[in-house]
């Protein structure tokens, strides 16, 4: 499915991904995710604009790089990001100041699941005990040919851009 903004998607992905960027559009189910909740871009200020599941993303994508994990690796061995951090942010964003948490707690990974229902994968992987949070990295990779590409960066770029269109 393609929009209006979809051009903005595949535009960010040329950028960071050159020849490939047609297959990651094609192969990275959180690329498609974006694709889909960002229809509304021209649809004015009465429809639904999915900030809240967007910033649910973005936030844990922003702790993920904040820390270098794109880089580094050993994401697996982070203690994760506290919801109130990742929650705090989510409120500092454009149109973000009367989101609430069960996006974090649940309805972002239960929306994706519709989108997605024979994906292994959830977006937002929480430990209920300590109230940590961290974005699955097997849906923020794609593997074409023998590279495999981190989207961490592109996917913030993307956000950053439907907001600004927005």
């Amino acid at each position: 499915m393609e929009h209006i903004f979809t051009a903005n998607i595949k535009k960010a992905l040329t950028k960071y991904f050159g020849k490939h960027s047609e297959d990651i559009f094609n192969n990275s189910q959180l690329i498609q995710y974006l694709n889909f909740k960002t229809q509304s871009v021209n649809k004015g200020s009465k429809a639904r604009s999915s900030f809240a599941n967007l910033y649910a993303i973005y936030v844990i994508i922003e702790d993920y790089l904040a820390h270098g994990y794109d880089k580094q690796g050993g994401y697996a061995d982070y203690e994760g990001a506290a919801f109130v951090s990742l929650f705090t942010r989510q409120r500092e964003l454009p149109f973000g100041s009367k989101l609430q948490n069960h996006t974090l707690n649940n309805r972002m990974n239960a929306e994706f699941q519709k989108y997605f229902p024979t994906s292994d994968f959830i977006p937002i992987l929480r430990n209920l005990e300590t109230n940590r949070y961290w974005i699955n990295e097997h849906l923020l990779t794609v593997k074409i040919g023998e590279t495999t590409y981190n989207l961490a960066d592109v996917i913030i770029e993307i956000i950053d851009e439907y907001i600004r269109t927005k």
